[in-house]
């Protein structure tokens, strides 16, 4: 249509001019911004993980806190109820050569065997109770924190990038 007008008559050749000036005027400032955006945003990406790294750090080491300190009140339950055992056997036998003792001493047996057994079933319950919150805090980080779950994030992250990057 344009074809037999000069050069700088041909509306052809000033917007080519208009879009190599554009470009080479703003080119640099819209690249820079762009690219400052796409680092700013793996930056935040980065942060996200290392912080979800450091909390399961910190999970796994209060799951081998709470291990540990099952393992020492199974211990001291373990040493208590050898020492109730070795009492009881002394309690037993002093029991048996005191054929003759009063109704009041038998009566203040029992009511230390009562109480004997009754914190044997309350250290029981304390290790169960223990136990459990162990198994439960195993179970959640299990679930939350496996590799998939990690990909997960990793790969919705990376699924936002472009939407985010438009919205910028």
């Amino acid at each position: 249509m344009h074809d037999n007008l000069p050069f700088f008559a041909n509306p052809e050749n000033w917007v080519a001019i208009a879009v190599v000036l554009f470009l080479v005027i703003f080119g640099r400032k819209v690249w820079s911004t762009l690219t400052q955006t796409l680092d700013d945003r793996a930056s935040a990406v980065q942060a996200e993980l290392e912080e979800a790294a450091r909390l399961r750090r910190e999970a796994e080491a209060l799951l081998q806190e709470a291990q540990v300190r099952r393992h020492a009140a199974l211990r001291e339950a373990q040493s208590l109820l050898e020492g109730a055992q070795a009492e009881a056997t002394r309690v037993t036998a002093a029991a048996a050569a005191e054929a003759e003792a009063s109704a009041k001493r038998r009566e203040r047996m029992a009511m230390d065997r009562i109480a004997a057994a009754e914190k044997a079933a309350v250290d029981e319950v304390r290790i169960t109770a223990a136990e459990v919150a162990t198994a439960a805090a195993r179970d959640v980080i299990s679930q939350t924190l496996t590799a998939e779950a990690d990909a997960k994030l990793v790969e919705h992250a990376i699924g936002q990038l472009p939407a985010a990057l438009r919205a910028a």
